[in-house]
Protein backbone atom coordinates (compact mmCIF):
# COMPACT_ATOMS: atom_id res chain seq x y z
CA UNK A 1 0.00 0.00 0.00
CA UNK A 2 1.39 3.37 -0.69
CA UNK A 3 1.24 5.90 1.51
CA UNK A 4 -0.32 5.54 4.75
CA UNK A 5 -3.82 5.53 5.81
CA UNK A 6 -5.41 8.43 7.81
CA UNK A 7 -8.32 9.75 9.62
CA UNK A 8 -10.51 11.79 7.22
CA UNK A 9 -9.92 9.59 3.97
CA UNK A 10 -11.99 7.66 2.31
CA UNK A 11 -12.40 3.70 4.51
CA UNK A 12 -10.86 1.24 1.01
CA UNK A 13 -13.41 -0.76 -0.40
CA UNK A 14 -13.54 -4.29 -0.24
CA UNK A 15 -15.60 -7.73 -1.43
CA UNK A 16 -14.83 -10.71 0.45
CA UNK A 17 -16.20 -14.04 1.54
CA UNK A 18 -18.04 -14.05 4.86
CA UNK A 19 -19.89 -16.16 7.09
CA UNK A 20 -23.42 -14.83 8.36
CA UNK A 21 -25.94 -17.07 10.24
CA UNK A 22 -23.67 -19.95 9.47
CA UNK A 23 -23.60 -19.28 5.46
CA UNK A 24 -21.13 -17.57 3.46
CA UNK A 25 -22.08 -14.22 1.56
CA UNK A 26 -19.95 -11.70 -0.35
CA UNK A 27 -19.94 -8.56 2.32
CA UNK A 28 -18.97 -5.27 0.34
CA UNK A 29 -18.03 -2.51 2.76
CA UNK A 30 -19.76 -0.07 0.12
CA UNK A 31 -22.80 -1.74 0.72
CA UNK A 32 -22.97 -0.06 4.10
CA UNK A 33 -23.23 3.30 3.26
CA UNK A 34 -25.51 4.93 4.76
CA UNK A 35 -24.26 3.39 7.67
CA UNK A 36 -21.96 3.37 10.04
CA UNK A 37 -19.44 0.32 10.43
CA UNK A 38 -17.63 -0.68 13.21
CA UNK A 39 -14.67 -2.59 11.34
CA UNK A 40 -12.33 -4.69 13.68
CA UNK A 41 -9.15 -6.99 12.74
CA UNK A 42 -8.15 -9.95 14.99
CA UNK A 43 -4.93 -12.11 14.26
CA UNK A 44 -6.74 -15.51 13.86
CA UNK A 45 -9.73 -17.48 14.68
CA UNK A 46 -8.76 -20.72 17.80
CA UNK A 47 -6.41 -18.35 19.54
CA UNK A 48 -6.51 -16.74 23.15
CA UNK A 49 -7.71 -13.17 23.56
CA UNK A 50 -9.56 -13.03 19.82
CA UNK A 51 -12.35 -14.86 20.87
CA UNK A 52 -13.18 -12.86 23.89
CA UNK A 53 -13.12 -9.82 21.76
CA UNK A 54 -15.30 -11.13 18.98
CA UNK A 55 -17.78 -12.72 21.92
CA UNK A 56 -17.66 -9.27 23.14
CA UNK A 57 -18.80 -7.30 20.33
CA UNK A 58 -21.70 -9.96 19.54
CA UNK A 59 -23.02 -9.46 23.02
CA UNK A 60 -22.94 -6.23 22.65
CA UNK A 61 -24.28 -5.64 19.30
CA UNK A 62 -27.93 -4.56 19.83
CA UNK A 63 -26.16 -1.00 21.28
CA UNK A 64 -24.82 -0.67 18.39
CA UNK A 65 -27.38 -1.54 15.76
CA UNK A 66 -29.79 0.73 17.88
CA UNK A 67 -27.46 3.96 16.65
CA UNK A 68 -27.83 2.25 12.72
CA UNK A 69 -24.75 1.31 12.98
CA UNK A 70 -22.78 -2.40 11.73
CA UNK A 71 -19.97 -4.30 12.93
CA UNK A 72 -17.71 -6.48 10.76
CA UNK A 73 -14.92 -8.49 12.37
CA UNK A 74 -11.63 -9.34 9.90
CA UNK A 75 -9.22 -12.06 10.35
CA UNK A 76 -6.66 -13.69 8.09
CA UNK A 77 -8.21 -17.41 8.43
CA UNK A 78 -10.79 -18.73 6.07
CA UNK A 79 -14.10 -18.52 5.60
CA UNK A 80 -14.38 -22.68 6.52
CA UNK A 81 -12.25 -21.61 9.63
CA UNK A 82 -14.68 -18.83 10.45
CA UNK A 83 -17.74 -21.43 9.93
CA UNK A 84 -15.93 -24.02 12.17
CA UNK A 85 -15.46 -21.75 14.82
CA UNK A 86 -18.44 -20.36 15.03
CA UNK A 87 -20.26 -24.24 15.25
CA UNK A 88 -17.50 -24.44 18.37
CA UNK A 89 -18.99 -23.63 21.67
CA UNK A 90 -17.88 -20.78 24.38
CA UNK A 91 -17.07 -22.98 26.34
CA UNK A 92 -14.46 -25.34 23.91
CA UNK A 93 -12.75 -21.96 23.01
CA UNK A 94 -15.14 -21.26 19.56
CA UNK A 95 -17.67 -18.28 19.55
CA UNK A 96 -20.89 -19.49 18.78
CA UNK A 97 -23.33 -17.93 16.91
CA UNK A 98 -22.38 -14.24 16.20
CA UNK A 99 -24.42 -11.26 15.57
CA UNK A 100 -22.29 -9.39 12.86
CA UNK A 101 -20.19 -11.48 9.78
CA UNK A 102 -17.27 -12.60 10.57
CA UNK A 103 -14.75 -11.59 7.17
CA UNK A 104 -12.34 -13.94 5.71
CA UNK A 105 -9.06 -12.06 4.62
CA UNK A 106 -7.51 -14.50 3.18
CA UNK A 107 -5.14 -12.96 0.64
CA UNK A 108 -4.40 -10.64 3.25
CA UNK A 109 -5.64 -7.57 0.69
CA UNK A 110 -7.76 -5.63 3.56
CA UNK A 111 -5.25 -5.87 6.09
CA UNK A 112 -2.78 -4.45 3.80
CA UNK A 113 -5.07 -1.66 2.74
CA UNK A 114 -6.20 -0.94 6.23
CA UNK A 115 -2.40 -0.77 7.44
CA UNK A 116 -2.60 -3.35 9.94
CA UNK A 117 -0.95 -6.58 8.33
CA UNK A 118 1.92 -7.74 10.33
CA UNK A 119 4.26 -9.28 7.49
CA UNK A 120 6.38 -10.82 9.96
CA UNK A 121 3.69 -12.99 10.99
CA UNK A 122 1.44 -12.83 8.69
CA UNK A 123 -1.34 -11.88 10.40
CA UNK A 124 -3.44 -8.38 11.05
CA UNK A 125 -2.80 -6.52 14.46
CA UNK A 126 -5.91 -5.13 16.62
CA UNK A 127 -7.11 -2.62 14.43
CA UNK A 128 -10.34 -1.03 15.10
CA UNK A 129 -11.97 1.68 12.35
CA UNK A 130 -14.88 3.96 12.64
CA UNK A 131 -16.63 5.01 9.05
CA UNK A 132 -19.16 6.89 8.74
CA UNK A 133 -22.43 6.71 6.83
CA UNK A 134 -20.58 8.34 4.14
CA UNK A 135 -17.89 5.77 4.07
CA UNK A 136 -15.17 8.09 5.50
CA UNK A 137 -12.73 7.10 8.15
CA UNK A 138 -13.41 9.12 11.46
CA UNK A 139 -11.53 6.86 13.92
CA UNK A 140 -8.82 4.42 13.77
CA UNK A 141 -6.83 2.47 16.76
CA UNK A 142 -4.20 -0.49 16.50
CA UNK A 143 -3.43 -2.54 19.59
CA UNK A 144 -0.19 -5.35 19.26
CA UNK A 145 -1.21 -8.96 19.12
CA UNK A 146 -1.16 -9.78 23.02
CA UNK A 147 -4.24 -7.11 24.47
CA UNK A 148 -7.73 -6.93 23.77
CA UNK A 149 -9.47 -3.79 22.86
CA UNK A 150 -12.69 -2.13 25.28
CA UNK A 151 -16.18 -2.68 23.35
CA UNK A 152 -17.78 0.43 25.99
CA UNK A 153 -14.91 2.66 24.53
CA UNK A 154 -15.80 1.74 20.17
CA UNK A 155 -19.00 2.83 21.77
CA UNK A 156 -18.44 5.92 23.29
CA UNK A 157 -16.17 6.85 20.22
CA UNK A 158 -18.61 6.18 17.96
CA UNK A 159 -21.74 7.95 20.09
CA UNK A 160 -19.28 11.09 20.27
CA UNK A 161 -18.82 11.23 16.16
CA UNK A 162 -22.44 10.90 15.76
CA UNK A 163 -23.08 13.95 18.06
CA UNK A 164 -20.25 16.30 16.29
CA UNK A 165 -21.58 14.99 13.02
CA UNK A 166 -25.07 16.07 13.81
CA UNK A 167 -24.11 19.02 15.41
CA UNK A 168 -21.12 20.62 13.73
CA UNK A 169 -21.21 23.67 15.81
CA UNK A 170 -20.16 21.95 18.99
CA UNK A 171 -17.21 19.64 20.09
CA UNK A 172 -17.04 16.40 22.54
CA UNK A 173 -14.16 17.35 25.73
CA UNK A 174 -11.80 14.03 27.08
CA UNK A 175 -14.63 10.99 28.29
CA UNK A 176 -17.51 12.69 26.79
CA UNK A 177 -20.46 9.79 26.80
CA UNK A 178 -24.19 10.76 25.71
CA UNK A 179 -25.83 13.47 28.27
CA UNK A 180 -22.45 15.11 28.97
CA UNK A 181 -21.98 18.96 28.46
CA UNK A 182 -20.26 19.98 25.04
CA UNK A 183 -17.56 22.68 23.88
CA UNK A 184 -19.24 25.63 21.42
CA UNK A 185 -16.10 25.58 18.91
CA UNK A 186 -15.66 29.24 18.80
CA UNK A 187 -13.07 30.96 21.48
CA UNK A 188 -16.15 33.26 22.70
CA UNK A 189 -19.01 30.74 23.18
CA UNK A 190 -16.37 28.11 24.70
CA UNK A 191 -16.07 30.02 27.78
CA UNK A 192 -19.05 29.04 28.54
CA UNK A 193 -17.63 25.08 29.48
CA UNK A 194 -14.88 25.79 30.54
CA UNK A 195 -16.45 28.08 33.19
CA UNK A 196 -18.54 25.60 34.03
CA UNK A 197 -15.73 23.59 35.40
CA UNK A 198 -15.39 25.69 38.19
CA UNK A 199 -11.58 26.46 39.84
CA UNK A 200 -9.28 23.93 39.70
CA UNK A 201 -4.89 23.34 39.19
CA UNK A 202 -3.22 24.97 36.65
Amino acid sequence: MEGCLRVGQAAPDFSATAVVDREFTTVKLSDYQGQYVVLFFYPLDFTFVCPTEVTAFSDRYAEFSKIDTEILGVSVDSEFSHLTWIETDRKSGGVGDLNYPLVSDIKKTISADYNVLDPDVGVALRGLFIIDREGMLQHSTTNNLAFGRNVDEALRTLQAIQYVQENPERVCPVGWTPGDKTVKADPVGSKEYFSSLGAGSD
